[in-house]
């Protein structure tokens, strides 16, 4: 086949526009070959098992999958009966990006909370944790987080263990969506376990794709009261692949290593990069009327612009609205942007700028 697209192109709209980290490409040709055992019972996914229990701690067990939407509809329904509801930021990805799957597939009721940076805490989470008993109410049983969240904040170990203690002191389940979980890691510099496990959640999505695999994601059980039925779930849900070992080989090509910390330290250090790009153009007057809206700590810049800019930018970098009313902007990094695609970028943004005075 021949290439039909620019290779050298690149843009910040989103961590899912990169390509295959090529240490993921040759774990995939790695697995190819030969016969094994269709879903799941293979030696790539029984490998990635043992993985899985060296970074989240023994009872750990993890279930592969096709796409973070899936995960979360499929780990959710798992934590919930039917009149079962789930708490959740009011930016979470569940509530405003996949399309009402949660509602439609899943049935499941979600009870949204305003925030300002994308996290909850337990005084926000008690706004809608009430009504147990109450016939009248869909039952909320379960806490949604996202690390990092969907503004590219961070909760410390602290924060998640005040939101889990809470949770399950109210009788409530603590899920975590884990799509930019290795960003997390790489912020904080600690284990996956010390901000998951050792910290009260009971179940999270582990997310590949963005971080440098095609397709490739995971439910991680922690705590395995909290969750019921998946062997069922995932199938039903359509998450089942038959051809595991492919999926498996590329969590196992991120994981059995630090190749997910290599890749989510890079993007991180871009993002930071942009940002004291702006930063530096703000002091010196060579990006008026350019503001941040929230802290840089993934791999993800917000920033509001000037009217007209963003659209006159997008003609060379390709990135979204966040909040078209107020000229609100993502921009995100990945494994794969240099410090020459964020330096083109700068260069762009300011020549799209009239300088003050």
């Amino acid at each position: 086949m021949k290439r039909s697209h620019d290779a050298e192109l690149r843009g910040f709209a989103s961590d899912n526009y990169s390509g295959v980290h090529p240490e993921v490409l040759d774990a995939l040709v790695e697995a190819n070959g030969g016969h094994q055992i269709a879903y799941g019972e293979d030696e790539y996914t029984a490998r990635l098992q043992d993985v899985i229990v060296q970074h989240f701690g023994e009872g750990a067990s993890v279930w592969p999958m096709f796409n973070g939407t899936g995960a979360n509809v499929v780990g959710l329904q798992s934590m919930l009966p039917r009149w079962g509801a789930v708490i959740c930021a009011d930016t979470a990805h569940i509530h405003v990006d996949e399309g009402g799957a949660p509602e439609k597939s899943a049935g499941i009721k979600l009870l949204p909370v305003p925030t300002g940076d994308g996290k909850l805490t337990p005084e926000l989470i008690a706004a809608e944790a009430w009504g147990w008993g109450d016939e009248h109410r869909a039952q909320p049983l379960v806490v949604y987080l996202t690390q990092s969240t969907e503004l590219g904040t961070l909760y410390t170990p602290d924060e998640i263990r005040a939101v889990s203690d809470y949770a399950h002191a109210h009788g409530m389940s603590v899920y975590l969506d884990g799509a930019r979980l290795a960003n997390a890691a790489a912020a904080l510099g600690l284990p996956l376990r010390a901000f998951t496990t050792d910290v009260g959640v009971d179940v999270l999505a582990l997310g590949g794709t963005k971080n440098g695999a095609l397709g490739a994601e995971a439910l991680v059980v922690l705590n395995e009261a909290a969750s019921q039925g998946l062997v069922y779930l995932r199938k039903n849900q359509m998450q089942l692949a038959s051809k595991m070992r492919f999926v498996s080989a590329q969590l196992l090509a991120l994981l059995d290593g630090d190749l997910y910390l290599r890749n989510a330290g890079r993007a991180n250090a871009m993002a930071r990069r942009l940002r004291d790009g702006i930063e530096a153009g703000i002091a010196d007057g060579s990006m008026p009327g350019v503001a941040f809206t929230q802290e840089t700590q993934v791999n993800a810049v917000f920033a509001t612009l000037p009217a007209g800019l963003a659209d006159r930018l997008r003609r060379r970098f390709r990135f979204y609205d966040w909040d078209a009313a107020t000229g609100e902007v993502r921009w995100v990094c990945s494994f794969d942007t240099t410090e020459e695609d964020v330096d083109a970028f700068l260069t762009a943004l300011r020549s799209e700028l009239v300088p003050v005075g």
